[in-house]
């Protein structure tokens, strides 16, 4: 058994593979503490993976002390000498005793993507904020036979962009300058982008796109924000800077991928950027076929630690793989809630592996009231511009969305609708959803959820959000769902 392990930076993980290859476990530490986007393991999230098998090797999500030079550098002098976040004291703490080894922090998050992927060859992306100096970089990834047993999994890395210049760190920059929380806040910064203009002076005054070619630079140090100066006098609203900083990221994304990756050839993208779901779109027409594990972000590289350390192709079966809180899908009690009430919540089963709801930590709704996106956004808290996805029987997708033949089960991309009128609660500003698509080998339950709500009432989708209560992770166990439940008064399936 191989232990993965994440932790320090932000979202803590941890993922359990045995030594067939199998993903046992991969769950988020936030889902256990209760604290959003938690750095810190916790014995809960330890103890629940353990549950499947004692690890015999743990794999370390970075090299901490390269990571340490770079915070020198960087004048984060107190975290450069912290020493107690070693991995080996971090692992004493939880009561873990098996030998460590650590992987570079862009190579875990390459194998993430790469070892889950279903190619056998394909140009890894990865681009984050920072990893431990590295902030983009480029592989090629392939699997090289062996007589006996699945191929060894090899890289080469092809380029690399470091410290400070980040695309992720930008990004990260503008969702402080608006006023929300930098490395948690971003994608409610791609909603915004939707509702303003981008008008680019002030980012191309700032911002050197591609110097010689290749390279970002960016004239200030974006780490600890944006000068107040790049924006003042230009009169563009907080819209219009998200609207601005969406394109400059789009534009440095298709560059980057046009430089490196053919157009027949597949492309793993990875890293916390790989949430863009806008931005993913564009990438998508320009290669072969993308693949981007439902967990990019630093979290899933507790995954890539482990999978690194297995060294070849990881059996992948779907994200389902964390805290299990039993029971069957209740497919008929969530019918009947939606019929009467039009919105429910589900909490059953595996958790989803990633930021996503895919179905078993969801709050669902009809689509197709002119009144649900406010009446959900009111259970949820949020900003009444936030958008919604669907999740849609794979085989209806293209006649409700500009698809194209696409599948997208794990809400990576967004797509134009062909009919905003008729399901308003799921279509954004700019008349597109972050569409979920539902096959027959995708989780068979929620399948049949959506395959008896069409059969009653002629619509193949439903409106499919996050269950958690405003400012806490996702529910994870029945207690959360009780919360949620008593906080909302929305009913939570079982």
């Amino acid at each position: 058994m191989i232990l993965g392990l994440s932790a320090g930076f932000h979202d803590a993980g941890a993922t359990l593979i045995n030594h067939r290859g199998e993903i046992l476990f991969a769950g988020h530490a936030e889902r256990y503490s209760g604290i959003k986007n938690d750095p810190n393991l916790n014995d809960a999230l330890i103890e629940d993976a353990c549950r499947y098998g004692e690890p015999h090797h743990i794999a370390w999500y970075e090299n901490h002390w390269l990571k340490r030079t770079r915070q020198l550098y960087s004048g984060e002098w107190r975290k450069a000498l912290d020493f107690s976040t070693t991995p080996q004291r971090i692992a004493r703490r939880h009561r873990l005793w098996a030998p460590i080894t650590s992987y570079g922090h862009h190579q875990c998050h390459a194998a993430a993507g790469f070892q889950t992927s279903p190619f056998d060859r394909a140009k890894v992306v990865v681009v984050d904020a920072i990893g431990e100096w590295d902030t983009i970089s480029v592989w090629d990834a392939w699997y090289e036979p062996q007589r006996l047993g699945k191929g060894v999994a090899c890289y080469r890395k092809l380029w690399s962009q470091q410290y400070p210049h980040s695309i992720g760190l930008y990004y990260s920059a503008v969702t402080k300058y608006v006023g929300l929380k930098p490395m948690e806040d971003e994608y409610i910064l791609m909603g915004m982008a939707a509702y303003g203009k981008a008008y680019l002076t002030a980012y191309e005054e700032n911002l050197k796109l591609w110097s010689d070619d290749v390279n970002i630079e960016l004239l200030d140090n974006l780490h600890t924000g944006i000068d107040e100066e790049w924006f003042t006098g230009t009169g563009l609203n907080e819209y219009d800077i998200a609207a601005g900083a969406q394109q400059v990221t789009e534009q440095l994304l298709n560059n980057l991928v046009s430089k490196w990756c053919g157009l027949g050839e597949n492309l793993v993208f990875m890293g916390g950027v790989a949430l863009n779901c806008v931005a993913n779109s564009k990438i998508r027409s320009r290669v072969n076929d993308l693949w981007i594990m439902p967990n990019p972000g630093d979290c899933g590289s507790s995954l890539g630690a482990a999978a690194l350390q297995y060294g070849r192709k990881l059996n992948w079966k779907g994200p389902y793989l964390g805290h299990d809180m039993g029971g069957e899908y209740p497919v008929d009690e969530l019918l009947g809630e939606l019929q009467t009430n039009k919105i429910v919540g589900v909490a059953t089963g595996r958790a989803e592996f990633g930021p996503r709801a895919l179905g078993t930590r969801s709050l669902l709704a009809d689509p197709r009231g002119a009144d649900i996106k406010d009446r959900v956004n009111e259970i949820k808290r949020r900003q009444k511009f936030r958008p919604f996805a669907p999740m849609v029987l794979e085989e209806h997708a293209d006649r409700i969305f500009h698809m194209h033949g696409d599948v997208n089960p794990y809400m990576q991309g967004t797509y134009s609708c062909k009919q905003p009128d008729k399901y308003p609660a799921i279509v954004h500003a700019d008349g597109t959803s972050r569409v979920q698509t539902v096959g027959r080998n995708d989780h068979p339950e929620v399948r049949k959820l959506l395959e008896k709500w069409y059969v009653l009432t002629d619509c193949p989708m439903l409106l499919n959000t996050s269950l958690n209560i405003k400012g806490e992770p996702m529910v994870n166990n029945r207690a959360d769902a009780d919360r949620f439940e008593k906080r909302y008064g929305v009913r939570v399936c079982s």
